[in-house]
C-alpha cells in the first residue's frame, strides 16, 4: 500500500464541490491513461475516428501529479468497501425502491442542483458539461443514439442523492467483484488489502464465480453511477446495446483501456469494447469553458430523448 494512501478518514458526507472535484481529478489520470494507450480507429460509423479534439493540448487537463494524493486516497476507500456483499445488496436496494420518478430532462436538472457549486476549475453547470459531450457526438456526424448517450451517460451521479454511502460507490473506475483482484486496476492489487474478499478462496482467485466466456452482462461490476444507470435505461429505453455498452462500460478502465478481463467476454462483448472505445474520447476530452447555449439545444435534445424513451417519467 502506498504511504499516502491512508483509511483513517473515510468521508460519507454529501459535499457536491467535493464529489465533482474528485471526478475531475479522476478523468485527469484516465485522460494520461488514455494518451498511453489509445489506439487510432478509422472506420464507418461510430467506430470513425473522433475529430472535434484534434486541436486541443490534451496535456493541458489537470494534472496527474496535483490529483494523485486525493485520488490514491479515494482509490483506498473505493477498494476497500466495494464487496460482493455490498453489490448484492445495493443490487437487491435498486430492485427493491424507486428512489424518484421524473423525466429524463427534470434528472439533467436534479443533478445540476448538485453540480452548480462544485467544480473549482471550469464554470460549466452539468447540464453544459453534458451537452458539451453529446455536441462533440453531434459535430462528428454519430448517429442520433449515440448524441443521446453523450447527454444522459453521467445521469447515474444522481445516485449521490438517493442511495451512496459516500463517494466510493457513485464515481471513480470500476471493475469485477466476485473475481480475482487485478493488478491492472488502477493503484494493482494492493489497493485491495482492506477489503475483506482480498485473499478470499473463491471471490479473489482467478474467475471466482464467474465461467470463462460468461459475458460480461453476467458480471457484478463495482456499484456506481455507470452501473446504476445502466439498471435504470436498459429497461426504460430504446437505445441500442452500444449505447448501453457506452454508459455502463465508460469507467471500466482495466477492461477497455488496459486490457484486463478478457476471459470473462463473450463474441458479444468484443464488439460492445469496440463501442465504447469509440465512445471514451468524447468522454474525456469534451470539457471546456466555452458555453453551449442550454435553451437553444433542449428543443432539439427533448425530440432525442423522446424518440428513445417511449415513457416520458422515468423510474429511478
Amino acid at each position: 500500500m502506498a504511504p499516502a494512501a491512508t483509511l483513517s478518514a473515510f468521508n460519507t458526507t454529501r459535499d457536491g464541490k467535493a464529489l465533482e472535484s474528485l471526478s475531475d481529478d479522476i478523468d485527469a489520470i484516465n485522460v494520461l491513461k488514455q494518451q498511453q494507450q489509445q489506439q487510432q480507429q478509422k472506420e464507418n460509423d461510430i467506430y470513425t475516428e473522433s475529430t472535434f479534439d484534434k486541436s486541443k493540448d490534451k496535456t493541458q487537463f489537470r494534472q496527474y501529479e496535483t490529483a494523485s494524493d486525493r485520488v490514491k486516497n479515494f482509490y483506498i476507500e473505493q477498494h476497500t468497501k466495494q464487496t460482493v456483499a455490498y453489490n448484492l445488496q445495493a443490487r437487491n436496494r435498486f430492485k427493491a425502491t424507486t428512489r424518484a420518478r421524473m423525466s429524463i430532462w427534470e434528472a439533467i436538472e436534479k443533478l445540476n442542483t448538485l453540480i452548480d457549486e462544485s467544480d473549482p476549475d471550469t464554470s460549466l453547470s452539468q447540464i453544459e458539461h453534458l451537452l458539451q459531450s453529446a455536441e462533440a457526438i453531434r459535430r462528428d456526424g454519430k448517429p442520433r443514439w449515440m448524441q443521446l448517450t453523450g447527454l444522459i451517460h453521467d445521469l447515474g451521479k444522481l445516485l449521490y442523492f438517493f442511495d451512496a454511502q459516500g463517494q466510493w460507490d457513485v464515481v471513480g473506475d470500476t471493475f469485477p467483484v466476485g473475481c480475482a483482484f487485478d493488478s491492472r486496476i488502477i493503484y494493482g492489487r494492493e489497493s485491495f488489502e482492506r477489503n475483506p474478499d482480498f485473499g478470499h478462496p473463491v471471490f479473489d482467485n482467478g474467475l471466482g464465480i464467474y465461467a470463462p466466456g460468461i459475458g460480461l452482462e453476467n458480471v457484478m461490476l463495482s456499484w456506481g453511477h455507470d452501473e446504476y444507470l445502466y439498471h435504470v435505461v436498459k429497461d426504460q429505453s430504446t437505445l441500442p446495446a452500444e449505447a448501453l455498452a457506452m454508459i455502463r462500460y465508460h469507467s471500466f478502465y482495466p477492461w477497455h483501456n488496459a486490457g484486463a478481463y478478457r476471459e470473462l467476454m463473450n463474441e458479444k462483448d468484443e464488439e460492445m469494447l469496440r463501442a465504447v472505445k469509440a465512445f471514451n474520447p468524447y468522454d474525456l476530452y469534451s470539457k471546456s469553458d466555452e458555453l453551449p447555449k442550454v435553451e437553444e439545444l433542449r428543443p432539439y435534445y427533448e425530440e432525442l430523448i423522446d424518440e428513445y424513451f417511449p415513457v416520458k417519467v422515468i423510474n429511478w
